[in-house]
């Protein structure tokens, strides 16, 4: 019979080499190489495509306000509606400037009186110097009095001509017909002269409002075709042709309203539609299409990785593009090559790892 103490002994020596195994056991397994996703590289498409997102916008629009500053009494038009050439849109409060008009009527009438007076003077002036009754250096000042008197009749005329044109734009009246677009001061609002009131569009002629990103802008200008559709409108398709492109950015949002004119029209478009530019930009043929997210940049230029006989590579890459669904390269991927298409940036070359199509992602 074993003792007691050399029973624990047995047990723990025994429980030791189990340990020991499963330790050289672990040791011995393999690696397990990471996974990562991959997409087969394939020649671009007949026409690379840019997709951008706009508003239908009037080529013809202007912010209207009062030539006057003062206090709106009243709105006379609403968004979307339709106004004719001197139509009013709104008033102020006038009664301080037909008080003005008074003002400078009551000084036209005294300018009168004194210059009939003047004139007066000079005629009866003019009697007495010819009986050598006054000298001519008198009647020469009578005579300067009553010009003086006319300029100021003049003059007063004139302020009653201006004073009588700004109670008159004390009215906003619309220069065009169109349709009122934007409503930026309400009844109640003091508002400065010139501050926009109203922005009224001349709707017959309609246009895409879209900005670009700095980045984009040689695609745009180089652009071969633009094609514009309609979210709410399916299946309608305009051409279109880039007519105007900011020379500077917006300081806020640092991208540059590009105006696309429409080259053919049609009667359901509505001021405000979204609008969706698609830009024809890839030479036709030409070029690989991976995606987008293949394309890293770590200080030494675009790049992609991809994986052969199960390992990473590493390859700088031109590009060509930058497309909605993918990049179009130059040069550096061949067409079949498996591109990784998510986490590149956190490979190194040689890398061991396991390719899983990205198509498969989710099953």
């Amino acid at each position: 019979m074993i003792p007691r103490q050399f029973r624990f002994i047995l047990a723990l020596a025994i429980g030791a080499g189990l340990l020991s195994a499963c330790r050289e056991e672990q040791q011995a397994a393999p690696p397990v190489p990471p996974s990562v996703l991959v997409q087969p590289a394939a020649p671009a498409d007949a026409t690379g495509l840019s997709i951008y997102a706009g508003e239908v916008r009037a080529r013809h629009e202007a912010d209207l306000g009062f030539r006057v500053g003062g206090k709106i009494v009243a709105r006379l038009a609403d968004v979307g509606a339709q106004v004719q050439a001197g139509q009013a849109l709104a008033r102020l409060d006038a009664t301080d400037l037909q008080l003005n008009v008074a003002a400078v009527r009551a000084q036209a009438s005294a300018a009168e009186s004194d210059l009939a007076l003047a004139r007066a003077d000079v005629e009866r002036y003019t009697a007495l110097a010819a009986q050598k009754f006054v000298s001519q250096a008198v009647l020469d000042a009578k005579t300067t009095a009553a010009k003086a008197a006319a300029a100021r009749l003049d003059q007063a005329r004139a302020q009653l001509s201006v004073s009588g044109n700004q109670a008159g734009y004390s009215t906003l009246t619309s220069d065009r017909a169109g349709v009122v677009t934007a409503v930026l001061a309400e009844a109640g609002q003091v508002v400065a002269a010139g501050q926009p009131v109203m922005r009224v569009a001349r709707p017959e002629e309609k246009e895409i409002l879209l900005y670009v990103p700095e980045g984009r802008l040689a695609e745009l200008r180089a652009a071969r075709a633009l094609m514009v559709n309609f979210p709410a409108q399916p299946g309608l398709k305009l051409r279109a042709a880039l007519r105007e492109l900011a020379p500077a950015a917006d300081p806020a949002t640092r991208t540059y309203a590009a105006r696309i004119r429409l080259l053919e029209s049609d009667p359901v478009l509505q001021l405000g539609m979204t609008a969706q530019v698609a830009l024809a930009s890839a030479p036709a043929g030409t070029g690989i299409k991976v995606p987008l997210a293949a394309v890293i940049e770590r200080g030494q230029g675009p790049e992609v990785w991809v994986v052969v006989q199960g390992k990473a590579q590493r390859r700088p890459v031109k590009v060509d593009a930058f497309l909605e669904d993918g990049a179009i390269l130059a040069s550096g991927v061949a067409a079949g090559e498996s591109v990784v298409a998510v986490g590149a940036h956190k490979l190194v070359a040689g890398q061991a790892v396991r390719p899983l199509p990205l198509q498969n992602l989710g099953k």
